[in-house]
């Protein structure tokens, strides 16, 4: 079965304003239209029924002379108007019928229908509308006659109904140049009227642009209101009120990041020395001679190893205040498959019950950047794999350079991250549970610094999972072409 096809209506408010304008007047131009043809219709109706009245019956009555053989008792035709209709009516049927034609009378046969519809006319000398078969349609009245006879008069409603088609068709092209003329008025006016709503629609669309998530965001201009009491001066009065408050909480947030970036920095400068203090003190104790109680030298390894994590910990937080501080890397030549490279055989030596494969391509992919940063971030995405993987998973890093971008996948066939935690799995200190729970002494910072390092290099990381597989790709521009030989790179 074929569906219909629903009617495309305007989507826009201008287009809604402009058609429904269209719509009322053309529905005013049809009420208008039809009331002035059929008061039309009426009038003239009823100026043939006074025709019909003011004649008196005059042309019906002359009629009963025509079986005389006097010549002189013909059918007064006379003050009579051309199509005049007359007929004759004995004990309820038409015994003669005639029409004026030409100022002389002329016998109309008459139907079984026309007779029936003769004969059924009320006599009260009103006008009523019947059709003859012969003739069209007629508007009649019927009157009684001196000789107990039925005298029936009729003019032809012809020219009544070509006059009413005439105002029709007056109409329909008038009517047709208003909506035309009003639609082209309308949508200019419903445009000018809604320009300043233009401008509120793009101070949102500008304000839904906005990186409003972290960082100094400079809020647009309030939007222009003119008179407050439109519905368009409401809608830019609430919209400025909306961007006032927007901009209120982003410069509270952005000092409250502020405050914690700083105490972090702050916090990550003073503890490095005592945490530095920590550890030489205990690697002293653990080196020195005399016989330490077993106890005592596992509590003085339990301290280095936490006071170790600890370095970590503060390393990592300082760098990611830095990042956030807009300090600038460093910027040199990297070899990423190199880098790649040692860090796959670090990731081996460190997760030997792991199967690790590389697929790199067989021309050095370069590119410029910090590298000690760079080899940590290929680090952390290959320590996440190993961390949060049991013993005999498959992990597979693969480097390759294309047309405008350079991308490094790491891949594991582990059991895969929460889908609760994969839309925050590059956040700070966001540890998963269950297969991937905290091991090894993880911090919850290595997937952040990933991802503030890749940020930093104009590059873009994401992460796909689902109950199995997992997919970390991170993504750089690639560095322009290389000039030919012997032609200036600043040309």
């Amino acid at each position: 079965m074929r569906r219909l096809r629903r009617p495309h209506l305007p989507r826009t408010l201008r287009g809604q304003l402009t058609a429904g304008l269209l719509v009322l007047v053309a529905l005013a131009c049809l009420a208008v239209g039809i009331t002035t043809a059929f008061a039309l219709d009426g009038f003239l109706t009823d100026r043939l029924d006074q025709q019909l009245s003011a004649s008196g019956g005059q042309f019906a009555a002359s009629l009963e002379h025509e079986s005389t053989p006097d010549a002189d008792n013909l059918p007064d035709t006379r003050g009579q108007s051309e199509g005049t209709f007359g007929a004759r009516l004995l004990d309820g049927t038409p015994a003669q019928a005639a029409v004026v034609k030409d100022r002389t009378d002329a016998t109309v046969p008459l139907t079984s229908g026309d007779r029936r519809a003769l004969a059924a006319l009320p006599v009260d000398g009103n006008g009523h509308s019947v059709r003859l078969s012969g003739l069209g349609s007629y508007r009649v009245t019927a009157i009684p006659g001196d000789d107990k006879d039925v005298l029936v008069t009729g003019l032809p409603l012809r020219p009544v109904k070509e006059t009413v088609h005439r105002l029709e068709g007056v109409e329909a092209a008038v009517f047709g140049v208003t909506l035309v003329a009003t639609g082209t008025v309308g949508a200019l006016w419903v445009r000018l009227s809604l320009r300043p709503l233009r401008a509120v629609t793009a101070t949102a669309a500008s304000v839904a642009e906005l990186p409003l998530a972290s960082g100094e965001v400079a809020m647009p201009d309030p939007v222009p209101v003119g008179d407050p009491h439109t519905e368009v001066g409401q809608v830019g009065t609430a919209v400025n009120r909306m961007l006032g408050h927007v901009g209120n909480a982003l410069e509270r947030r952005q000092a409250g990041e502020e405050r914690l970036r700083r105490f972090a920095a702050d916090a990550s400068h003073e503890l490095r020395t005592p945490v530095a203090n920590v550890r030489g003190h205990a690697e002293l104790a653990l080196r020195h001679r005399s016989p330490v109680p077993a106890e005592v030298r596992r509590a003085l390894d339990r301290i280095q190893s936490e006071s170790e994590r600890m370095s970590r910990l503060v390393d990592d937080l300082l760098l990611l205040a830095r990042i956030d501080a807009g300090r600038a890397l460093d910027r040199g030549p990297v070899d990423l498959t190199r880098l790649v490279l040692d860090a796959t055989d670090d990731a081996r030596a460190a997760g030997p019950g792991h199967r690790w494969l590389l697929d790199l391509p067989e021309e050095a992919v370069t590119m410029t950047g910090d590298e000690h940063r760079l080899h940590q971030v290929i680090g952390n995405l290959l320590a996440n794999a190993r961390s949060h993987t049991p013993d005999g998973t498959e992990v597979s890093v693969r480097l390759s350079a294309g047309p405008g971008a350079i991308r490094l996948t790491v891949a594991d066939n582990g059991p895969g991250i929460p889908a609760r935690l994969l839309p925050e799995v590059f956040d700070r200190f966001v540890r998963a549970d269950g297969s991937r729970s905290r091991k090894g002494g993880s911090t919850g910072l290595g997937l952040a610094i990933v991802h503030a390092v890749v940020t930093a290099h104009g590059g873009t990381v994401d992460a796909m999972s689902g109950d199995g597989p997992t997919e970390f790709t991170v993504t750089f521009p690639a560095p322009p072409p290389n000039p030919p030989d012997g032609e200036d790179a600043t040309a």
